[in-house]
């Protein structure tokens, strides 16, 4: 059944599997954007480093510039005419110390020069430098002006600015000015080596780069996580959507619609391949009365243990689905049409062993009505079968119920064409009235004869007491389906217009030739032993012996039969009740002679012994 539902909705799941697509999609562009993200990270990252550095190491070489100065210069030594003088010769040396490496290994000065505003060098590390007078450009012109500079740059572009030196291939230039009440009176070039700076920088911005892709990736995996759980998750959900689309709620079977779809689409193959669909309807017998007695809870409980029957019984390749409110239909496709009829037999069976109980009631029986019809044999189309297959159903709930219906081959049909005699007729009315009244007829014409055997009764009164038997109930052609039928007890007034059916059956066969004996059965079956009955209150043997004995037999099958009311009993249990009736309720030596039929004779016609075909031979009627 599960199959049948993800094959109804094929394209729905198709779509649904196509959804990692999109979030594929989604997914990669979340990578990109990490991506992003990283490499952006990672160079505002270096320029912030690279900034830092820069401003570490402007902020140290100024401290040491500034402390020499202090210590060192005074206005006149930033005069040019102190060139060539002892004085600059100190001051050149002192100069020369003035910066050691940095703390950065390698970070060495290479060059320092004190500058006039102008351009001239007046101190230099290098003699030479002395005096030369060098261009005012870019960020020796924002130190003239008082704002310290560095920047980062070839050695070669420093060299015209600072003359020869030996350095690698970039390096930092400085220019810090050196101010007195607000004047600059000179800036303190430095030329750093920056090839250390460099590899710091790149350092930082490769673990910078190192840690942001190693988070994007824990981030990607955690994001590949949520989005596969979310898929799955949907595709879950999409399918259980899907599914309880196509099925009933109640039952778990398919709904009505996708029921039919199936029908429709085996119909459809059918008629191109030549082959054969079959389908059954199947029908709760007195459902209604069911949920009027118990209340809808009952019903649903009957439902569901119906539908749990039916997967068992009618599962793959037959398909199953909730027709109506007490219905449900089976679909034989082609290559399973063959097996429908069994397995709906199957199933009957299954539904009658089966017992439900509410409340303080006894044990309820279920049965059900079941009608098949097949394609092309009965309909030519899905609208002509399902009006077949229902009509078909009618004629099995018409018959008194827990019976399969074939369409244009029913059992009553035939029954019908052979036309007998008006009794006969009779017992066909009982038989479709209600199928517990029919079978237990039967049985209690059975069990009636057994008796009347047993105490050495000719065959004329045999036969007489096997019709009795069978006709005993026909006065419930008369009591309504809401009482005749109802699962639970019946109330006083309900108990009363049941009680009116030996009378109505009294007056049904009252203008038959011959039928005395037979009417006394109808009529006093339900008297009692000890006067307690009805509708006379006889008692003893003023009840005919006719009466006496169907009304042995009939107590037993009520309790050996299933009512629509409750589960037949064991055997035992009967036999033991029965003997608890006899003296008050029934005639203590028929019980007796019965009890010990039924233990003892190799005849003793059991419960649920198989009924045969048929039920008595008319007697010739006189001319």
């Amino acid at each position: 059944m599960r199959g049948l539902v993800h094959s109804l909705s094929h394209n729905a799941l198709r779509r649904a599997r196509r959804r990692p697509i999109l979030y594929m999609l989604v997914y990669g562009a979340f990578l990109v954007l990490i991506a992003i993200t990283a490499t952006t990270q990672a160079f505002i990252t270096s320029a912030h480093v690279s900034a830092s550095v820069m401003s570490a190491t402007i902020a140290t070489d100024r401290s040491i510039v500034g402390a020499f100065v202090q210590a060192n210069l005074v206005v006149g030594d930033l005069h040019p005419s102190t060139a060539e003088t002892t004085r600059s010769r100190e001051l050149q040396a002192g100069l020369a110390a003035l910066l050691p490496p940095s703390e950065l290994e390698g970070s060495r000065v290479l060059r320092v020069e004190v500058r006039s505003p102008d351009g001239l060098v007046l101190l230099s590390d290098a003699a030479e430098r002395r005096g030369v007078s060098v261009p005012i450009r870019g960020q020796f012109r924002k130190a003239a002006d008082g704002t310290p500079s560095a920047e980062l740059v070839a050695s070669s572009a420093v060299k015209p600015s600072f003359g020869a030196f030996d350095a690698g291939g970039t390096v930092v230039e400085e220019y810090l000015p050196i101010i007195s009440n607000g004047e600059v009176l000179a800036v303190v070039g430095i030329v750093r080596n920056a090839e250390p700076l460099l590899a710091r920088i790149e350092a930082t911005r490769r673990d910078v780069v190192v840690l942001t892709l190693v988070a994007a990736l824990v981030v990607s995996l955690l994001l590949f996580f949520v989005f596969r759980s979310a898929q799955n998750r949907l595709t879950r959900q999409t399918i259980q959507l899907i599914e309880a689309a196509s099925s009933d709620a109640l039952t778990g079977l398919l709904n009505h619609g996708s029921v039919m779809e199936v029908l429709s689409g085996s119909v459809d193959a059918a008629r191109t391949s030549g082959a054969m669909v079959s389908v059954a309807l199947v029908d709760i017998d007195n459902f209604h009365l069911l949920n009027e007695t118990y209340g809808h809870p009952a019903g649903d409980h009957a439902l569901r243990r119906l539908a749990e029957l039916i997967a068992e019984h009618a599962a793959e390749p037959l398909v199953s689905g909730r027709f109506g409110p007490d219905e449900f239909l089976v679909v034989a496709p082609s290559a399973s049409a063959s097996q429908l009829e069994a397995a709906i037999e199957r199933l009957r069976v299954a539904v009658g062993e089966l017992a439900l109980q509410f409340e303080a009631s006894e044990r309820l029986p279920l049965t059900v009505s079941v009608g098949v019809a097949t394609f092309p044999e009965h309909a030519t189309s899905v609208t002509d079968l399902i009006s077949t297959v229902t009509t078909t159903l009618a004629e099995a709930r018409s018959s008194g119920g827990d019976a399969v219906r074939v369409a244009n081959r029913t059992a009553d049909e035939r029954a019908d064409a052979r036309g007998f005699d008006v009794l006969h007729g009779l017992v066909i009315a009982v038989d479709r009235r209600d199928r517990y009244t029919k079978r237990h007829s039967e049985d209690v014409a059975r069990y009636a004869t057994f008796i009347g055997r047993r105490i050495g009764l000719d065959e004329e009164s045999l036969s007489t007491i096997r019709l009795a038997g069978l006709l005993h109930d026909v006065g419930k052609i008369g009591i309504p389906d809401q009482i005749l039928r109802k699962p639970g007890r019946l109330s006083e007034l309900e108990t009363d217009v049941v009680r009116q059916h030996v009378a109505l059956g009294d007056a049904i066969v009252r203008d038959l030739p011959n039928i005395d004996s037979i009417r006394d059965g109808i009529r006093h079956h339900h008297e009692r032993w000890d006067g307690a009955g009805y509708l006379h209150r006889l008692e003893a043997e003023q009840i005919p012996l006719i009466a006496r004995i169907l009304a042995v037999a009939d107590a037993f099958s009520a309790m050996v039969t299933t009512r629509p009311y409750r589960k037949a009993l064991p055997l035992s249990e009967a036999l033991k009740r029965l003997g608890d009736a006899a003296g008050s309720q029934l005639d203590e030596e028929l019980v007796t002679i019965f009890i010990a039929g039924i233990e003892t004779a190799a005849d003793a016609p059991l419960p649920d012994a198989p009924v045969p075909a048929r039920l008595w031979t008319p007697s010739p009627q006189p001319s």
